[in-house]
């Protein structure tokens, strides 16, 4: 059976990044995570980490187009000239 909480260890794992970075966006509160007991341990709900991923996803969606690689004609194409 998969855990449902995970350690920010676990998460980093999970995203492919470092563990401070995940402990950073937990911190700030980007990251969907709970502090559980006195120690304040953190674990992040893998359902929830999940539906934040697929948010992010369209926010990035929604950045690229405003933001494309080459302004004059508005496309996402690398230009090499």
């Amino acid at each position: 059976m998969e855990p449902r909480f995970f350690t920010l260890e676990q998460t980093a794992l999970y995203l492919n990044v470092s563990k401070p970075q995940v402990y950073a966006l937990a911190r700030s509160g980007e990251l969907p995570a709970v502090k559980i007991g006195g120690r304040g341990i953190w674990r992040v709900d893998r359902h929830k980490l999940d539906q934040w991923l697929e948010e992010l996803e369209e926010r990035t969606k929604q950045w690229a187009k405003a933001n494309p690689l080459n302004p004059k004609d508005g496309t996402n194409r690398l230009t090499f000239d």
